[in-house]
This record gives C-alpha cells, structure tokens and sequence, in this order.
C-alpha cells in the first residue's frame, strides 16, 4: 500500500488507517475487547500489510495495545494518532504526559481534540488549544489538530489556521454524519484546500454499508480531497479485505492536485 504525504505535516501515511475505536466509550471499545495480545497482533498484521496508521485514543483505552504492538514494530515506521477529551489546558497537558506514558514513546505524531461538537469550538476551549500548541513547540507533539461532530465545527476547522489534520464523519449515505453528504463533501474540499490533512471516519456507516465495503471506499477515495479513512476492524480477516480494497483503489483515485 502506498504512502502519502500527510497534509503539511511532514508526515506519511498509508491511505487505509486501523482504527481501534469502534463503539469506544469510557475506555472499552470492541478493538480492545480482543485483549491485548489479541489487538496487538491485529495492529502487527496491518503493518505488514503497509498500514503504518494506527488511530487510537484515550477515550478508547487502546495506548496500551499499540504500546504492545510498537514492541515488535519500527517506531519510526508508524504515525500514531490519539485523541484527548479534555476542555482544560491543565487537563490537556497531564493528558498529553500520560499519554507518552502509555504509548511508551518520546513523542506524539498527531493529537486531536476529540469529539468537538461546537462551531465556537476555538472559544469556548481556548485553554485546550493553547496547552496543544504549546506541547507541540516544546517538541512533545508532531502534529496537531480535531475530530468533529459537528458540521458547525467542522467549517471553524477549515477557517482555523493551527489546525493541521481533521477528523471528519464521511459515508455517500450519510449515516451517523453530521449534515448530508451534499453538505460536507464541500468543507471537506475547503479543508484540503487549505492544506490540512483531512482523513474520514464512519466511512461503513457503523457497520450499516458492510455489505459493500468497495462502494463504501470508492466513494470516499473518489473525493479526492480525503488523505485517508480510518475503519474500524476488529479481525484478520476485516483487515485482510480492507487493507486490499484500499490499495487497489486507492491507485485509481490519486488525491487532487494541490
């Protein structure tokens, strides 16, 4: 599977990333449901099959897995996204210290505000934003940037010049997203405009358009503005599929010229 240039951040990306979030809540999700060993072998098995993007977050309770996985795997060879809940700048920086901690790393590739779910999102959470800010200068974090529910928040994200990667709800059906596709797909060109690294979540709708996994990611890859979508996937066989519908369509929908 190729990898991309991820935005302007300096990082590269394969355009399929694991994700271990599905219905992540309070620190479970089903990925971590398969145990430690069980997700790490998971994680393993997509870098060998070059999917060197692994999306994880507090919320999840996956540091520990990846930290597993990264036992057996180049760390220089994987970009790690984690997510923070925390609306505090004190928060935020304990977060960002337990979070090396957990992965086991000196620094974070990409961290997220996760969940923003209002337009006024710089304002209401400035603390937030300044402590992500001022562990990136301190060299504590590669990347920065936001996970949105929000249409609202969403177009703050493409007007906020920090923001530097974007996670977006993107499916042609619009299941769990936050506005008609006829309504994001729009933000989502002004976010790659912008320069920002833009990667797609609920792109199978929650498991709702499983049953045709190759529409579900020749629709996304076919905007040309998304760098990559993170799925859900919880067995080798999942990841076997998706891994190989992902690098056979990616070579047919290259992103736009910039």
């Amino acid at each position: 599977m190729e990898t991309i240039p991820f935005g302007r951040t300096g990082l590269h990306v394969s355009r399929l990333a694991i994700g271990t979030g599905t219905h992540g809540f309070g620190g479970r999700s089903q990925q971590t449901a398969l145990g430690l060993d069980g997700l790490a072998d998971l994680l393993r098995r997509a870098y060998d099959l070059g999917v060197n993007f692994w999306d994880a977050a507090d919320g999840y309770g996956s540091h520990p897995h990846v930290a597993r996985a990264l036992q057996t795997v180049p760390r220089e060879q994987v970009v790690i996204v984690t997510k923070t809940m925390s609306r505090q700048a004190g928060q935020v920086t304990r977060d960002l210290e337990r979070f090396r901690r957990e992965l086991q790393v000196d620094v974070l590739d990409v961290v997220l505000l996760h969940c923003l779910e209002y337009a006024d999102w710089p304002r209401r959470y400035a603390g937030a934003v300044e402590a992500l800010l001022q562990a990136q200068a301190a060299g504590q974090v590669r990347a920065v940037g936001v996970s949105c529910h929000d249409l609202g928040a969403l177009r703050t994200a493409a007007e906020t010049p920090w923001v530097e990667v974007v996670l977006a709800r993107i499916n042609y059906d619009g299941v769990n997203m936050d506005a008609k596709p006829a309504q994001v797909v729009p933000v989502l060109a002004r976010l790659y405009a912008a320069g920002k690294a833009v990667y797609g979540m609920k792109v199978l709708g929650c498991g709702k358009l499983a049953h045709d996994p190759r529409r579900a990611i020749e629709y996304v890859l076919g905007l040309g503005t998304v760098h990559a979508l993170v799925i859900g996937i919880s067995n080798m066989a999942q990841l076997e599929q998706d891994a190989h519908l992902v690098a056979e369509l990616s070579s047919r929908y290259p992103l736009r010229e910039a």
